[in-house]
C-alpha cells in the first residue's frame, strides 16, 4: 500500500509484505529525477519473534507529521516523518486490517481480525486505549472517521456499525448486506455512509434518518466490490461547487460512478479485464485511477468518461494513489514495485 503525504508533499509512505514500510522523499518535480533519501521503518527487528509483521494498511495524520502502520501482529506503530518510532500500540490480538486518523491528530482508529475496534489516544508520550468495541461478530475489515468522535465499521459479520467514542453500544447498526462488507467511507459532509460487499452491491445509508434500510442500494456490478471512494466534491469538500459522486471497483472488471442525488449511474469505466483493487479520485475530483490485477493501471476523465492515460506494469495493482497537487499517480504492484507516473492534465 501507499500513500503521499498531504503537506510534504515530495513524501510518499509505503507498506509491503516484507515487514517494513518505507519513507521515500521525491528526488524531484518528475518521476525521471527519481528519489532522494529513503528512511526505512522496520517492523520486526527481533529474529526469535516468529509473528508475521507483514505491513497491512498505513496513513499519514492530516498535518503530516506522523504516519501510523498497521500489521499482521496486531501492532499498530506510528512514526515521525523521519522515520523515528513514536508509538507502539499492542492491544489487538489479530492482525490489523485498517487505520484512520481523526481530523485532529488526536486519535486513532483500527479495525482487526479479532473482531474489536479501537481508539487510541496518541496525543500524550505513550498511546493509550480510549475504548475498545467489542460489537462486531467477525473480523473488522475496514474503518473511517464521521468526525473527530464518531466513527463506522464493517465486517464480514455483514454489518456496518457506526459508534461514538464515551458510547458503549453502537448509533447505529445496518445489516442489509447478505455477505462480509469490504469497505466503509463517510461522504465529503458526513452525511451520507457508502459501504460495499462481496454480495455485488454497494449500499448508501442517509444516517441522518432512522431509516434501517439503505438510502440507495447498487446492483449493478456481476462481481464482488472490493472498495469504494467518494469524489472530493460537493458539500463538505475542497470542490463544493462540482458534483458529488461515488465511485465503485468491483472484481467484474469495471468501475461505475454514482449520483447521489437520484441514485443513477452516470458512468461505467469497463477497460480493464481484471478486478479492480483500488480506486482514487484526484483531489480536484477531474479524474479517477483505478488499478486492477495484472498490473493495468488507467486514468479516466470524470466528466467526459474517457480514459486519458494508461499504465502497465508487472505483477498485480492493489493501490493507486493521487498527490495533493494532481501532479503524480502512484501504484502499489505485488511484485515488490511501487511506481510513480506523472500526471499533466
Amino acid at each position: 500500500m501507499c500513500a503521499w503525504n498531504p503537506i510534504f508533499t515530495n513524501l510518499i509512505a509505503t507498506g509491503s509484505g516484507d515487514a517494513s514500510a518505507r519513507i521515500w522523499q521525491m528526488g524531484g518535480p518528475h518521476a525521471v529525477d527519481g528519489c532522494g533519501s529513503v528512511r526505512e521503518l522496520p517492523h520486526g527487528t527481533d529474529t526469535t519473534d516468529r509473528k508475521n509483521k507483514d505491513v497491512t494498511t498505513l496513513e499519514w495524520s492530516s498535518d503530516g507529521t506522523l504516519l501510523a502502520t498497521g500489521s499482521y501482529d496486531g501492532v499498530a506503530r506510528v512514526w515521525s516523518r523521519t522515520g523515528a518510532l513514536v508509538h507502539t500500540l499492542s492491544r489487538h490480538r489479530g492482525p490489523i486490517f485498517s487505520l484512520k486518523w481523526n481530523h485532529r491528530g488526536n486519535y486513532l482508529l483500527s479495525g482487526s481480525y479479532d473482531q474489536t475496534t479501537i481508539v487510541w489516544d496518541v496525543s500524550g508520550p505513550t498511546g493509550q486505549v480510549v475504548q475498545q468495541f467489542r460489537d462486531h461478530e467477525a473480523p473488522a475489515l475496514d474503518v473511517d472517521w464521521k468526525n473527530n468522535m464518531t466513527f463506522a465499521s464493517c465486517s464480514t459479520d455483514k454489518r456496518v456499525l457506526i459508534c461514538q467514542v464515551g458510547k458503549e453500544h453502537p448509533l447505529r447498526i445496518y445489516s442489509g448486506h447478505l455477505d462480509e462488507v469490504n469497505a466503509v467511507k463517510w461522504d465529503p459532509s458526513g452525511t451520507l455512509l457508502a459501504s460495499c460487499s462481496d454480495d455485488f452491491t454497494a449500499k448508501v445509508w442517509n444516517v441522518a434518518s432512522d431509516q434501517p434500510e439503505p438510502l440507495y442500494d447498487f446492483k449493478d456490478h456481476k462481481a464482488e466490490i472490493y472498495t469504494l471512494k467518494w469524489s472530493p466534491t460537493g458539500p463538505g469538500s475542497k470542490n463544493p461547487q462540482k458534483q458529488k459522486m461515488l465511485a465503485t471497483a468491483s472484481f467484474d472488471g469495471s468501475v461505475r460512478l454514482w449520483n447521489v442525488q437520484d441514485g443513477t449511474c452516470i458512468r461505467v469505466f469497463s477497460r480493464h479485464r481484471d478486478s479492480v483493487y483500488s480506486v482514487a479520485f484526484s483531489p480536484s475530483g477531474d479524474y479517477l485511477a483505478s488499478g486492477s490485477l495484472a498490473g493495468q493501471l488507467y486514468i479516466w476523465n470524470v466528466l467526459k468518461g474517457i480514459h486519458v492515460k494508461s499504465f502497465k506494469g508487472k505483477g498485480d495493482i492493489f493501490e493507486v494513489a493521487w498527490n495533493v497537487e494532481e501532479t503524480r499517480v502512484a501504484a502499489c504492484f505485488s511484485s515488490n514495485v511501487v511506481s510513480v507516473i506523472d500526471f499533466k492534465r
